[in-house]
């Protein structure tokens, strides 16, 4: 797999929801640190924002530079970019003085695509570096949805309708397998999953032991990954994926949990926690949160899936396709400071995606992959559990919406909006 966030060869910079994010961060604050997946574009989006650059992750004489005189690598035009900064740990406390010596905003931008060991570090940025969380390509990103109904739109309660698009089935089990990297965007299919799957078999073999500084199992890691692709969007305990992982001698929890770690620090692995809520029922409220991949192309290079596959196996499409939406609703909803959950109780009552923002307004989403019967089950599901909640707690849901595949965009008879993810965007 090549390493870095680059663009596909010959193209151009494909603009990022994030953008605005950035800019506006360092219009008010010394630095920003974009973080996020390997592969996912940070780079790319780095440089749109900097005047000067250290490479930190391209360049080993950098590397050892930063050990014998770090200062000196913070001189040149600003915005400074330091890409894959956690390669050398110690220049965060440096960005951090410089920041408290000039007070100029605008100064650095950062990448990380790990979460250093000692977080104590990081945690010195307070006020001074602003983090600014990166994933990979949005179906709006990468040209396939028209981005007619935004998320903020969604809040407001101010669409009814979106015109079809001429995606179908088909290009969006394509996308699910290309996945939203930009290195793979003007790929071939077959050589965008050879990408994918040298993805993961490099988190398994070299990413893992180089955020630890330790040897691990390859062969363990990818049959955990291989687990979570199986189990992918759903609750599965540890204790499950360990059983999962098969063999004559399954996998420890206590492995599993060690591995989860690493995943998730190498941004790879993103859980979607459980919705916390006020019920007007008895119902209890369970805590398990689901995990998905950064993006739903790696399950499909673990399970060693391709479009035929999944064109076969709606149960199959249905999760991943379920993952596809998670990945880009995080994208747009970032833009607008919401934040992902899932919800279940103790009834069985299920809701896909639970969008909440910070001034407390909420938004209930079911995924479908289409057909008026499942449809009519998700819009049922998404009325009981407006019933459920206590609203005059936490206010009524800004909007009850069922995603779809591909078709129209319309308002039932019952209040609840119908949108495909093709229509979706900030």
């Amino acid at each position: 797999m090549p390493d870095g966030d680059t663009n596909a060869r010959g193209m151009g910079y494909l603009p990022r929801v994030i953008d605005t994010e950035v800019r506006e961060c360092l219009r008010g604050l010394p630095a920003v640190l974009i973080e996020g997946p390997r592969a996912c574009g940070k780079t790319s989006t780095g440089r749109q924002h900097s005047s000067s650059e250290v490479m930190f992750g391209a360049d080993a004489t950098a590397r050892s530079a930063a050990e014998v005189d770090p200062h000196r690598l913070l001189r040149g035009p600003r915005p400074r970019l330091l890409d894959e900064w956690q390669l050398v740990p110690s220049i965060w406390n440096q960005v951090r003085a410089a920041a408290d010596e000039t007070g100029s905003a605008g100064s650095f931008v950062l990448t990380g695509s790990a979460t250093p060991t000692d977080d104590l570090t990081r945690h010195t940025g307070t006020g001074r570096i602003t983090r600014v969380q990166m994933r990979p390509m949005s179906l709006y990103e990468s040209g396939l949805s028209s981005g007619e109904i935004g998320i903020h739109e969604l809040f407001a309660a101010r669409t009814d309708s979106a015109a079809a698009t001429d995606t179908d089935l088909g290009d969006l089990i394509d996308a699910i397998c290309r996945g939203g990297w930009p290195a793979c965007h003007a790929m071939e299919l077959a050589a965008a999953q050879r990408y994918c799957l040298g993805y993961i078999n490099e988190v398994s073999r070299a990413d893992i032991a180089q955020l630890t500084g330790e040897r691990r199992n390859p062969i363990g890691v990818m049959r955990l990954i291989r687990s979570l692709a199986r189990n992918v969007a759903s609750e599965a305990s540890e204790r499950t994926l360990a059983s999962d992982t098969g063999g004559q001698e399954p996998l420890h929890r206590a492995t599993v949990a060690s591995y989860l770690d690493c995943l998730r620090r190498l941004l790879v692995v993103e859980e979607l926690p459980a919705w916390t809520a006020d019920l007007r029922s008895r119902a209890r409220l369970r805590q398990s949160p689901k995990r998905l991949f950064a993006d739903p192309s790696l399950a499909v290079a673990a399970l060693r899936a391709n479009p035929a596959r999944l064109d076969a196996d709606h149960a199959l499409l249905g999760l991943l396709f379920e993952a596809l939406v998670v990945r880009d609703l995080r994208v747009y909803a970032q833009a607008q400071g919401g934040e992902l959950h899932h919800y279940r109780d103790s009834t069985g009552l299920e809701v896909d995606i639970i969008i909440e923002r910070g001034d407390g307004r909420w938004i209930a989403l079911e995924v479908k992959l289409g057909a008026s019967a499942a449809v009519d089950n998700a819009a049922a599901a998404l009325l009981k559990l407006r019933d459920r909640v206590d609203t005059t707690v936490l206010g009524p849901p800004s909007n009850l919406v069922v995603v779809t595949a591909t078709g129209y965009g319309y308002r039932r008879t019952d209040g609840v909006l119908v949108v495909p993810l093709t229509a979706l965007g900030p």
